[in-house]
């Protein structure tokens, strides 16, 4: 669902240490440590079979997007910009004020009714998503589906939280939307989609698309960044989930 929630912080402890600073709903504790904090790009996917030209066309732009893509490059665009990272092509932008759009596609050797069984298991997703503490679905007051979610990270002693509540409308087996109805966001809200593709074997492109707007005490850049980084491992992690639960065709 929303597995993009959790986020981390990059500070400059200086001046800070032994204090607790509160950044919207949420509390950062700061320790006896002097240094920056920052989430490493983890690499080696094991199931994308594309290449990053055919993930960027993907997206119905140009043959420059996926050349910009296959060199690992931003493609020069004034608040856009493009990636892969590990076989996963993830676009970025800014938009009004501090609205941020983030974009992910990748391809895996699996059923899209096997990856919407992961996606939709709402109760479970912390047990596999990198940084997510905590997913449930709660009651909703229209019989709808609604989940809440919990991302915690700590690095160098400094611990950050988010919580959304979202509502979800799923689409089987193709499209999975959401929207944040409470939480430590001004916005939040996207979809999951899961292409399949022809071919002799099992493959769905599945792709994530979300826009964020943080609160004005957060670093909109950082934020992003940081969402960026931590939905290439959560990429990962449903491989990695649909692996053990599928098996390869």
């Amino acid at each position: 669902m929303g597995e993009a929630a959790a986020l981390w912080l990059r500070v400059d402890f200086a001046g800070i240490l032994g204090k607790e600073i509160c950044v919207g709903a949420m509390t950062i504790h700061f320790h006896d440590r002097t240094a920056s904090a920052g989430l490493p790009l983890e690499g080696g996917n094991r199931w994308v079979s594309e290449d990053a030209l055919a993930l960027g066309e993907a997206w119905g732009n140009s043959e420059t997007l996926g050349d910009a893509l296959a060199n690992g490059e931003d493609d020069g665009g004034d608040g856009i910009e493009d990636r892969l990272e590990s076989g996963i092509a993830v676009h970025t932008e800014k938009r009004t004020g501090r609205q941020r759009r983030i974009h992910a596609l990748t391809d895996l050797p699996f059923t899209a009714e096997q990856l919407w069984q992961i996606l939709t298991d709402y109760d479970n997703l912390a047990s596999f998503i990198p940084n997510l503490t905590r997913s449930r679905r709660l009651s909703h007051p229209e019989g709808g589906i609604r989940i809440e979610q919990v991302g915690s990270q700590c690095f160098l002693n400094v611990k950050f939280c988010a919580r959304v509540v979202l509502d979800a409308v799923e689409h089987f087996p193709n499209e999975l939307r959401f929207s944040m109805v409470e939480g430590d966001f001004r916005q939040f809200e996207g979809q999951w989609t899961l292409e399949p593709m022809a071919g002799p074997t099992p493959r769905t492109r599945l792709g994530y698309d979300l826009l964020i707007c943080p609160p004005r005490a957060m670093p909109a850049g950082l934020i992003e960044r940081h969402i960026r980084n931590d939905l290439i491992r959560n990429l990962h992690a449903i491989g990695e989930r649909a692996t053990v639960l599928f098996g390869v065709s």
